[in-house]
This record gives C-alpha cells, structure tokens and sequence, in this order.
C-alpha cells in the first residue's frame, strides 16, 4: 500500500533538452503577470508548472521545495516542478472546489509553441468537469455573481445578477444595503456563489473597502472588472438567443432594474455564454428576492456548522453531513446543499416538506421501497449537461436509460401509498410522473436507446450501437461478421496442417502492432519449428511465446481492419446523431431530475428522523408575529451523533412579553455554548422542512438568524479579534429585526471589564427595547442578569420589560473539596457565581496559583460590591442596585445611556482604523463618565 502511494505521488521526470527547455523559457515570459493564476503546461506523460506557480504547488502539495528543479542556467533559469496525472488532479479539485483565491490555466504544445487549452475558475468550472466530477459526484452547483454598487449620501443600491452554469439559470436582484453589506452577504450564501465580479474604481474607497470584507468573509474569489463592462446595451438582443421562449417577459423584467441588468450584461461577457451555440433557447431568466428565504451571514453558516468543513473530524460534524443520507448520484446532495442555505419562509410551503416526511417516517415499507430504487438513479442533471454540451457518448446515453426504467417502480411504490397524505403525494408527484413517463416523452426516450443501442453489449462492458438501427452499418457489421469468421475459419485449418490442439496449443491473438496473428508457447515451437520456418512468417519471439502469420491471415487482417474503421467510422456518426436526439429530451429531464432529487432530500429527512437513538419529531409552524418557539426536550444533533457522547437534552422557551430575551449565565464548558447552537440549528432544520431533535417543537418563523458565537482574529486584514467581535454585532443592530432570531455568546470579553459590562449592557438594553427579536444571550458578566427585574428595568428604560429572563447552566461544587461537577441542565433563574477558577482546577493549575487566584477574587469583590453579583438573593441585588438611587436619578442616568449605546451604534466602525475605533470607544465612555459626576444611578458603572 505504502509503495503504491508513493509511486502515485512519485515527481515525474523533466525530460527537455537544451533547445526545447530555451524555447518554452522564452515562451513562458511572454506570459502576462497575474499572481491568482495558476499555470499548468500538458507534456502528455505529466503536467508542469514554472516560476512562481512552481514554488506555491511545492510548498503547499508537496510540502518541500526539495521537489523544484531548474529548467534553463543562470539567470534565464526559471523553477519548474513535475506532476503525474493523479497528483494533478488532486490539485484541480482542491483549487476550484476547495479554495477560492486561485484561477486555473492548462496551456497544450511543445517549444516555444503553446496555447492555452482550459481555463476555468471556482464559480466556473465547465472546462475542468471531466477532471473534476469523472470519478467524483458534484456537491455543490457554484455560481458567478455581478456587483455594481451604486452609493449615495448613507446608503447603498445594489444592482446584483447570477448566472448558475450548470443549471443554466440567469438571475437579477435590486436592493438597498447598509454599511455592513448584510444584505449582499446573505444573498452570497444563499446563492452558493464562488466567485464575484466587480467594477474597478467604484464609489469611495472606504465604502469598497467595507464590501471587499463581506466578500472575503464569504469565501469568495473577487474578480475586478472594467466598469464599461457593467453596461446594458444590446443586453435584451444578447438575452433573446438565450433564453427559452418569448423575450418580451425577459424586457419587461429588465426594465424594472437600474443596476443589475449592467452587471448581468458583465456576467455575459466574462463568462462567455454566447460563445457556446449549445447556450442558445436553454437559459431561464428570474427576479431572485432577498425576501424568499431566511436570510443567513457567513458568521451564522459558521456558527451553527451548517455546511462541511474539511477539519471535520467525521461527517457528522456539520449540519450537512449530518442530514445527507441521498441516494441518487449527486442529485439529493445538491438540492440539500441549496436548502440548508435558502430556509424557508412560508408556513404553507414549510408544511407542504412537514406533510411528506411524515408520511415517509410512518410507513416504513414504502421508505425502504423508495430509496432501494433511488440508488439506481444516476445523477440524471450532470448527464444532460454533458448531452447538451455534446461532450457525452453512449455511456451516457445508457445510463439515462438505466435510471428512465426506474421510474414506474417508483411510480407504482408510490401508488401503493394509501395514508393521510396520498392526495398530496398524488398531487406532487404521481401526477408529475403519470405526465412526463408517457409515450410522448419519457417512454419515447426508452424506445430510441432500446432501437440504437445494442444492450445485449453492456454485459462485456461495451457500448456499441445496434446495428439493426442503421442499414449502412448492419452491412458493415455483416462484412466485418464475414471476415471475422474466415479467420476463424483460417486458425482450425493451421491448427489441422501443424497438428496442434485449437486454442489449447495453437492460439489466435488481435493486437494493434501486428493484427491477427497466430501464437503458440516456446514449448510447443520445437515440434513445429520446420513448418514455421518454410510455410509462414515468425514476427516475434518473447517468453509467452512465438507469434507468426502467413499471407492468408494478413491479407485477411488487413480486410478485417478496413472494414473495423469504416464500420467505427459509421458507428461515431451515429453517436453524434443519437446524443443530438437524447438532448433533445432535456425539458423530460430536467424535470424529473427535480422530482426525484426533491423525493430523495425528504426521504433523506425521514431517514435521519427515524435511525436516530432518540427519534426526531414534527415541529409546529407558526407565521412570525403569532407564536413562541418553544422547544421541549431540545438536544443538539450534530453533538449527540458523535461516538461516546450521550447528549442531556434541554427546554426553551422563548415566549413573548415573558421570556423572549433570555440572558444565560454559568461555568465554562457547562453548555451555554451547546445549548444556544442547538436552539439556532433546530430551528433553521424545522425552516428547511425537516423533523428536530425535540420531544415537542414549536417555531414561530424567522426571517434571519443572526450568530455572533466568538471570533478569531482576522490579521490578514488588520482587524483584531475585540474589532471583529464588534463589526459582527454592529451587523447585528443593523441588520436584525423583530423577525430575526439572535443568538449571542460572550460578547465584550476582548476588551477590559468595564468597557465590555458597559458595551454588553448597552447592546442587550437596545435588542430589548429596539430590535425586540428572540434572543439567547450568553454572558460571564452576571451583572447584565439585572436586565430581568421588572422594577429595576422599568425605573432603567421608562418602558415595559419586553421579556427578559435568566437562565444558567447548572453545576454542583462539593462543599469539602471544591470539586466542580457539570449538570448540562439549563435551568431557570441566574448563576449565582462563577466558576472560572474551578475550571482552572480542571486544567491542573498548581494549587498555589488557584488559592492566590481565589484570594485576589474575593478583594475584587470586597472592593466593587455594587458591580460584582455575588450569592445574593434577586431582592438583594435589587436594593444594592436602588441604594443612593430615586427614581428621577435613575430615569435621568437611564436617558444618559441610552444616548451612549445611540452615539456608539453610530460609529461606522468599517470605516475606522482599529486604533480610531478604540479612541472614539473611550472618548465616549469619557464623556459618560464625566455626566455620571451628578449621577448616583450611573456611578456604579465605573
């Protein structure tokens, strides 16, 4: 094993000589810089790449630089690395599946004599499919988007346009966006988009700068552009060979949009849709609304490990991973992939995914029965993208046919169906298969493979057309049939003249150096050897023995070979002929490719909810401003999929006007982290249609999840991690509304204590009294648990409390020896103190560090009694909280930081500097500090 994979990473050798090696030096600087692409030339055998290009594949494929030769002396030497065929592959697969900082170009030639044959890029992969998918199922179906921003005064309008390659679907979009782009990030990631293209020089570099950073938090390649190429001229004559049926639809939606059709018309020209004929009357065009599913950051999509990662230590670390249990080639974990990212947001259609997994979870004959055919289903999408781009063969054309005469199988399972949800089941798909498996379109698919393909074939492994199909090569085939049989005829005559057994002794061979030949065993030469020598030919003499002819065969296998080539020759035509036809079956296609990958997702649902040790159950859907989100019995799904683990399940309940903010407070590593996760992923699963890890479920419909879990620092570009804590929750206040669900884990612990209780408190009062969304805040400042008394925040913020409660993770510390047991309960009510030096007792501090720990604790808290919230009773911290304090100081106090918390979410951090934005922090915690001078209320802040 070891052997083999050293071969296959094996460098192979450069073989160039002077001469070739000084013509390709020459060529290779007559390349244009461009630092993104990466540049592989094809010398048949292996790939190489050069200079720059030669170093970065060293170090990050082969992890050595020891790998780089020199090709060319002196200072015309440029470094060169060799890779095989297997190791380039990997490369292409990572580079524009895995990254998204690179393009690709494989340049074919010899000399200083190259041209560039492929290129491709992460959002467009079409060059490289056969290298990318051959023995890879697709994922994920990338898309390109175009930006053209157009800003004013304090705003934002955001012409955006997508092209889905692979579905061929053109999209346009037209909105307003804040500071924070969180509009243009959303919609990236519900697109899946890979890679965008944007006008250089475009508003004000502040502004850019800010929309550059939604980008790259998104994973994307930008591709700048000229701004002439954002232009829209002749963009509906273009559109009008593209797009299927009339293009009056296609004006009357372009005039509705002032900047999208500029950056379709870019789209257009950088992915040079019109250059391909195979385009023409196969496009569909759509206005996509940011408004048709729960919008999703890329902070959220990280939190709640929506999607693979490639540190996943196993499958069932993400969400994805988790739920994929498809059966189909590609199909199912493409669409899941698009609605783990697009949620939806109607009840009717959230219940509509409900109906159909619960009819799948309850009779269990009819999931088995389905998902038993669905592995014969081929991924039908990819097959047709290759027929269209007539880039298919028989193979093809055969597996199509092998997935077609699935279909009345799973028809007639489904037919078999007679529960609550059959006219449903009827309605979606019976009725749709009953439509598209008729003699006018599927079945006539069937009929022309079963005419033209010679089926009796496959079993050798051979896809050869029936030669019944065509007159001209049922001929060739009775010509080639007649020869072959003379030659057959031919080796019993030679077996009878030399006296030797037929094909015991005396054997037939067809190869491509010599033809038809005989062949018999060094053995049996010496008994024949006179005969040889006279009578025939001897062509060859190796271990397995003596091959030799005579002029009868020859003369025979040269006829047998001109008619092969004249029958391969008809064959191919009739290939080409047949694949013109079976494209022609794309509208058949397509749509049963989305009835059987949308089957496939929701059985994959049903699956998942019943093999479960604890089976999921059917959340109750409420539309947004009815309803709470109550989850009984709540467990995380990807955690407790993991080995070992066994998962103690936990209540939420988020009720409006009593529990609706919800502050959680307790030890490190006792679950806040967990349990405010698993309430953000059971709720996005029920939105995509799926059963929860719950008991009971209800979900009240959310229009965003907004996910500030804990950030890293982001040097690469200059942010800190206290900065990008802040330019997360700034996207936070502006971006979510009363639909919106927040969850929020230790915010303001990157900057000292004070300034992050007094940023904490400010942000938890303006989502109270503003934002008004659910929210689940975790927190080690057990002072913000003050937020959740009525008196104490009435007399705070003169209006009503809108539903704040305290939550903690429950512990046990043993009175004798300090030890710290975690309960994993949430339970109501605040921690009544902190654990933090258990926790380092867990770490195995030296006990001297622990008890200089505990000693210096107790004098911070001796010293600062109205801040630190101890193990006193809720009246307690009441009456320290009102101590020194009327109501008129209090009310006064409350106006003065509320004017803080509107002054701070004013600060356009994005366009600050780290070192301005801690500046303008301090300058108004000065001024705040100053005004608390007159203010018992706001002195205890400091």
């Amino acid at each position: 094993m070891e052997e083999s994979l050293q071969d296959q990473n094996k460098l192979p050798e450069l073989k160039l000589d002077s001469k070739q090696a000084q013509g390709f030096i020459s060529f290779f600087k007559t390349l244009p810089k461009d630092s993104r692409a990466i540049r592989f030339f094809d010398r048949r055998d292996y790939y190489t790449a050069h200079g720059e290009n030669a170093t970065f594949i060293a170090k990050t494929y082969y992890y050595t630089t020891t790998a780089l030769r020199q090709l060319g002396s002196g200072s015309d030497g440029i470094s060169s690395v060799s890779v095989n065929r297997n190791m380039f592959e990997t490369i292409v697969r990572d580079l524009l599946l895995e990254r998204t900082d690179h393009t690709l170009e494989l340049y074919e030639g010899s000399g200083s004599n190259w041209r560039l044959s492929k290129s491709g890029t992460p959002g467009n992969l079409g060059s490289f499919e056969d290298v990318l998918f051959a023995n890879n199922e697709m994922q994920d179906s990338p898309a390109i988007v175009a930006l053209y921003p157009n800003f004013r005064e304090n705003e934002c309008t955001i012409g955006l346009s997508y092209v889905d390659l692979s579905k061929r679907v053109l999209g346009l979009a037209e909105f307003v966006d804040d500071s924070q782009f969180t509009n243009v990030e959303s919609a990236l990631v519900a697109l899946g988009c890979k890679e965008c293209l944007f006008p250089v020089e475009s508003g004000k570099s502040f502004e850019i700068k800010s929309l550059h950073d939604a980008l790259s938090r998104c994973g994307v390649l930008l591709s700048e552009r000229k701004k002439a190429e954002f232009k829209s001229r002749d963009l509906a004559q273009d559109l009008s060979r593209l797009i299927k049926g009339s293009i009056e639809p296609v004006r009357d939606l372009l005039s509705g949009f002032e900047y999208a059709s500029g950056s379709l018309g870019a789209l257009l020209s950088y992915a040079e849709l019109l250059a391909d004929e195979s385009n023409y009357g196969n496009y569909s065009i759509q206005k996509y609304n940011l408004d048709s599913y729960m919008r999703l950051d890329s902070a959220a999509i990280r939190a709640l490990n929506v999607l693979e990662s490639k540190t996943d230590a196993n499958k069932n670390f993400s969400l994805f991973g988790l739920m994929n249990r498809t059966c189909t080639a590609g199909m199912g974990k493409r669409l899941l992939n698009r609605w783990l990212k697009q949620p939806l947001l109607d009840v009717a259609e959230i219940n509509y995914r409900l109906d159909l997994v619960q009819a799948f979870v309850e009779d269990t004959a009819l999931r088995q029965d389905l998902r038993q055919h669905l592995r014969r289903i081929s991924d039908i999408e990819r097959l047709m993208h290759n027929l269209e781009k007539k880039r298919a063969g028989l193979q093809h054309i055969v597996k199509l046919y092998q997935s077609s005469i699935r279909l009345p199988y799973i028809k007639t399972a489904l037919e078999r169906y007679d529960g609550q949800f059959s006219p449903l089941i009827k309605e979606k798909y019976l009725d749709q298969l009953e439509h598209w498996i008729d003699d006018e379109h599927l079945n006539k698919f069937v009929g022309l493979v079963e005419s033209s393909v010679d089926l009796e074939q496959l079993e050798n492994g051979e896809y050869m057309v029936s030669s019944g199909y065509d007159e001209k090569l049922s001929v060739l085939k009775s010509e080639r049939d007649a020869v072959e049989q003379k030659i057959h005829n031919l080796h019993k005559e030679t077996a009878n003249d030399l006296d030797l057994p037929l094909d015991k002794a005396l054997k037939l061979d067809k190869g491509t150096q010599f033809g038809h030949v005989f062949r018999i065993t060094k053995k049996e030469e010496p008994k024949v050897r006179k005969k040889l020598a006279t009578q025939f030919i001897i062509l060859e003499t190796r271990k397995d023995g003596v091959k030799f002819t005579n002029s009868k065969l020859k003369k025979l296998g040269d006829q047998y070979q001109k008619v092969l080539e004249e029958y391969t020759n008809c064959q191919k035509e009739l290939v080409i002929r047949i694949v013109k036809t079976a494209a022609t079956f794309s509208e058949v296609f397509d749509a049963l490719a989305g009835i059987l990958s949308e089957l496939d997702v929701l059985l994959s649902f049903a699956d998942l909810a019943t093999s479960c040790p604890t089976p999921y159950t059917r959340p109750n859907i409420t539309t947004a401003d009815e309803g709470d989100i109550v989850l009984e019995g709540s467990r995380h799904p990807c955690v407790e999929a993991q080995d070992g683990v066994s998962f103690i399940p936990n209540d939420c309940s988020l009720i409006r006007g009593k529990s609706w903010f919800q502050i959680i407070t307790g030890p490190n590593m006792g679950g806040k982290s967990t349990f405010i996760r698993q309430v953000g992923v059971n709720v996005l699963m029920a939105q995509v249609g799926c059963f929860v890890p719950c008991d009971k479920a209800h979900v009240s419909v959310r229009d965003c999840i907004f996910a500030r879990v804990g950030a890293g620092d982001c040097q690469l570009r200059g942010v800190s991690t206290f900065m990008q804590e802040m330019l997360e929750t700034a996207s936070i206040l502006k971006g979510a509304t009363s639909r919106s669900l927040i969850i929020i884990d230790e915010l303001g612990r990157g900057t000292s204590t004070y300034d992050g209780f007094g940023l904490a408190w400010a942000i938890c009062e303006h989502l109270v009294a503003v934002t008004k969304a659910p929210t689940l805040f975790a927190t080690h400042f057990h002072e913000l648990t003050a937020l959740a008394h009525d008196n104490a925040y009435n007399e705070l913020s003169k209006t009503p409390n809108q539903g704040v409660a305290n939550y903690h993770v429950s512990a046990h510390i043993d009175s004798e020896s300090h030890k710290l047991t975690m309960l994993y309960k949430v339970e109501q009510g605040a921690c009544d103190q902190s654990f933090g030096i258990h926790v380092a007792e867990f770490a195995n501090f030296p006990e001297s560090v622990v008890a200089l720990a505990r000693e210096k604790a107790a004098e911070l808290e001796d010293f600062s009694p109205n801040l630190i919230v101890s193990n006193h009773s809720t009246e307690e911290v009441e009456l320290k909280r009102k101590r020194g304090c009327d109501s008129e100081d209090m009310s006064r106090g409350a106006t003065r930081a509320r004017q803080f918390l509107q002054e701070f979410a004013a600060l356009p951090f994005e366009q600050m500097e780290l070192k301005e934005a801690l500046q303008q922090v301090n300058k108004l915690r000065s001024g705040l500090e100053k005004d608390a001078a007159g203010s018992n209320w706001l002195q205890q802040f400091f």
